[in-house]
C-alpha cells in the first residue's frame, strides 16, 4: 500500500566545465505527503542536486561551494524516501537516532589514495547525518558521535597529508580542528554534567553543607552546559559548516592528489605513491603507530597524568587507522586487537575524563565554594584509583593481541 506520495517539478540545466567535463544541474521543488494519525503531514522540498555525466567531480564541489557562498544551503544525507518513511511514522527527521561510525568497505587491491578518500568520506557522513539532531535535540549522544566524526576525519587528513599540497589539505584541517574544538568543550560539560556529578550528589546527600555548595555547584555546570551546546548548535547550524563539509569532500575527490617525494611523512614511515595499494601503505603506518603506542604504554599502571594523556592520544591515533584499513586484513585477528585496544583506550579514557573533572570544577570554584570543589576533586581521584586495576589488566591483554597485519 502507498507510504508516502512525492510531488516534486524538476528542472534540469545541462553543465560543460572549462576541462571539457560535464554534468547536469537539477532543481527539485515540491513536498512529500503522508497519512499520519488519520491527518495529512506535508515536508516541503528544495534541492539542488549536481550530477557528473563525465570527467572531474572536483569541479562539482567547486560549483556547490561558490553556491553556498550565495545561498543557504546545507548538505543531505537523507533520500526523499528516507524522509517519506519518517513522515509517514510521525518522526521529526529521517535520521532518528545518532549515527555512529561504521567500516568503509576496502576492495583488496584498492589504491592508497582511493581507500583514504572512501575512508574520508566516511568520517564526513557521521558528521554531517548527525547534523539536525544535535541542532533539534538535546540527547548529548548527537555531540559525542559528531566529535568522533571530526577526530577520524583529523586522522585521516593526517594520513592524507603527503598525497595532496598543503595549500589544500591546511585549510580543511584547520576547520576541522574548529568545529573538534567546539564539540570537544560542549562534551567535556555533558560528561561532567551528565556522568560526574550524579553520583557525587547522590553521595553527599545526607552532609548539608557539602549538598548545597554541590547545587550550587551543579547550576553553574548546567548553565556553562548550556552555553558550550548553544555554540555548538550555532556553528552546526552556520554556513560555515556547510562549506567545511564541501570543502572536505572537495580534498577528497582523487584527482586533486600529487605524487610526493618519496620522502619520511609524518609518521616517520616512507610515504607511497597514492596510486600504489593501501594494504602496504597501512601495514607500514600501522607497525609505526603500534611500537610508538606499547612505547608509551609500557609504564602505564605507575605513569603520570601526562604520560597517560601521552598514551591514550597514541592508542586513539592508533585505533582510527587499525579502524580504518582492517578491512583490508582477512581474518579474527584484526577483531581480536581492536577490541583489546578498544578496552584499554577506554580505560585511559575514564582516567582521562577524571582529570578534566578536576579541571572544570576548578573553574566553576568560586569564593565560599571551594569545599564543593574539593569534594568533587576527591570524589574523582577515588574513582579514577577505581579505573587502575580494570587498565592494568586492559594492557596485559593488548600486549598479548598480535598485531593482525603482515610485518614487513
Amino acid at each position: 500500500m502507498p507510504c508516502f506520495t512525492t510531488d516534486v517539478e524538476r528542472r534540469t540545466i545541462p553543465l560543460e566545465f572549462a576541462d571539457g567535463s560535464s554534468a547536469e544541474f537539477c532543481v527539485d521543488l515540491g513536498e512529500i505527503r503522508a497519512q499520519c494519525d488519520g491527518r495529512t503531514r506535508r515536508r516541503p522540498i528544495a534541492e539542488i542536486e549536481i550530477e557528473l555525466k563525465s570527467g572531474d567531480a572536483a569541479n562539482l564541489f567547486r560549483l556547490a561551494l561558490a553556491l553556498s557562498a550565495d545561498l543557504p544551503l546545507a548538505v543531505l544525507t537523507d533520500t526523499k524516501a528516507a524522509r517519506g518513511y519518517a513522515l509517514r511514522r510521525g518522526l521529526p527527521r529521517a535520521v532518528p537516532s545518532p549515527v555512529r561510525a561504521q567500516d568503509v568497505p576496502l576492495a583488496p587491491g584498492v589504491t592508497t589514495a582511493d581507500a583514504l578518500a572512501a575512508v574520508a568520506r566516511g568520517c564526513l557522513h557521521q558528521i554531517a547525518a548527525n547534523a539536525q539532531g544535535l541542532i533539534a535535540d538535546d540527547d548529548p549522544e548527537w555531540i559525542h558521535q559528531m566529535r568522533v566524526g571530526t577526530r577520524r576525519l583529523r586522522s585521516c587528513l593526517g594520513l592524507l597529508r603527503p598525497f595532496a599540497l598543503a595549500a589544500t589539505v591546511d585549510p580543511v584541517v584547520a576547520e576541522v580542528k574548529w568545529l573538534a574544538g567546539i564539540l570537544g568543550t560542549a562534551r567535556n560539560w555533558d560528561v561532567f554534567v551528565t556522568e560526574t556529578l550524579p553520583p557525587l550528589a547522590a553521595w553527599f546527600a545526607r552532609d548539608a553543607g557539602a549538598a548545597a555548595g554541590l547545587r550550587g555547584l551543579r547550576a553553574r555546570a548546567a548553565a556553562r552546559r548550556r552555553a558550550a551546546r548553544s555554540n555548538a548548535r550555532a556553528a552546526v547550524a552556520s554556513p560555515r559548516f556547510q562549506r567545511l563539509l564541501l570543502a572536505a569532500d572537495l580534498l577528497c575527490t582523487t584527482s586533486r592528489f600529487v605524487t610526493p617525494l618519496r620522502a619520511p611523512g609524518s609518521d616517520g614511515v616512507a610515504a607511497n605513491a597514492p596510486d600504489e595499494h593501501a594494504a602496504t601503505f597501512a601495514a607500514a603506518m600501522l607497525a609505526r603507530r603500534h611500537r610508538k603506542f606499547v612505547r608509551l604504554a609500557a609504564h602505564l599502571p605507575h605513569a603520570s597524568n601526562k604520560e597517560r594523556h601521552a598514551a591514550r592520544i597514541a592508542a586513539k591515533r592508533l585505533r582510527y587507522v587499525a579502524e580504518f584499513f582492517a578491512p583490508l586484513f582477512a581474518g579474527k585477528r584484526s577483531r581480536t586487537y581492536l577490541e583489546m585496544l578498544a578496552t584499554l583506550q577506554d580505560a585511559l579514557g575514564r582516567i582521562n575524563d577524571a582529570v578534566t573533572a578536576v579541571s572544570l570544577a576548578g573553574e566553576l570554584a568560586g569564593p565560599g565554594n571551594e569545599a564543593a570543589a574539593g569534594a568533587v576533586h576527591g570524589w574523582v581521584a577515588a574513582q579514577a584509583a577505581a579505573v587502575e586495576p580494570i587498565l592494568a589488566k586492559a594492557w596485559r591483554q593488548f600486549d598479548a593481541a598480535r598485531p593482525f597485519w603482515p610485518s614487513s
